[in-house]
């Protein structure tokens, strides 16, 4: 990643670990984090950038601040400013050409992406950290897919990634009923894959991040595209797709490599 890119305060500037992890810090907390229309496009630029980079083998999200993402910024709802100015089609295109690139973006990048959620994830907030491949929690957390007690749906495209994570009953449940829960219930339904305390929340997401960084970063990349695809695709255009992607990881240096250091342990 170019370190002498220039983000909006918005974002706190990345830098590349030796170990190639990456880190997005959301950074509005006198808004929550709030999501804003410059908010989307730095945080589109931010994974374009750092997907790009070949030195880039992680990314971990997290929030300053007491929050991890309250969702949309509701002053902006009410003065019908920002991302939310216009009639019904301006907004509708808004959407599909801000908000949801982020949905877009995050199922492109073949990066793996760790959730570090130090607060609340509301709304769109939610849908940010159920758009990564792996959440984990601090323990005072708190979790809400709150459209409907606004009177909306979930445009960012929320509807789509929930019910991935937790399956489609509970994403069902937690849409319609707008229930916001703890991170212990969070971790029952399987929202989270780990609690720790606060204090604790950046070395576990850290520790998590270098696990997955000493791995081949080529098979990496393939094996984060195989496990989306198989759970959407039919068995037999998977397991084309796997056959595909096992041709390329099996003639990289690093399958070679590995092959060799077990001979040496032999």
């Amino acid at each position: 990643m170019d370190l002498n890119e220039n983000f909006a305060e918005i974002i706190v500037k990345p830098s590349v670990t030796n170990s190639g992890i990456v880190e997005l810090i959301l950074n509005r907390p006198n808004a929550a984090n709030a999501i804003n229309g410059v908010m989307v496009d730095e945080i589109c630029r931010f994974l374009e950038l750092a997907d790009q980079d070949a030195a880039t083998k992680v990314i971990i999200i997290s929030g300053s601040g007491k929050h991890f993402c309250a969702g949309g910024d509701v002053k902006a709802m009410k003065n019908k400013t920002g991302m939310f100015a216009g009639d019904t089609d301006t907004l509708r295109k808004k959407y599909a050409y801000g908000i949801q690139n982020i949905a877009r973006t995050m199922e492109r990048i073949e990066t793996p992406v760790i959730a570090a959620i130090n607060g609340a994830a509301i709304g769109a907030g939610l849908d940010l950290a159920c758009m990564c491949d792996i959440r984990l929690a601090s323990q005072n957390a708190k979790f809400g897919e709150t459209f409907t007690r606004l009177g909306l749906i979930s445009g960012d495209g929320g509807s789509f990634f929930l019910q991935r994570v937790v399956g489609y009953p509970l994403a069902m449940e937690l849409t319609l009923t707008a229930e916001i829960i703890d991170s212990k219930r969070a971790l029952e339904i399987g929202l989270v894959s780990k609690l720790v305390d606060l204090a604790d929340l950046a070395s576990e997401a850290l520790i998590l991040a270098e696990k997955i960084a000493r791995q081949p970063s080529v098979a990496t990349k393939y094996a984060k595209r195989l496990v989306r695809d198989g759970f959407r695709s039919q068995l037999n255009q998977h397991l084309e797709l796997a056959s595909v992607y096992q041709g390329v990881t099996q003639r990289t240096p690093d399958h070679f490599n590995a092959l060799a250091e077990l001979e040496k342990k032999d």
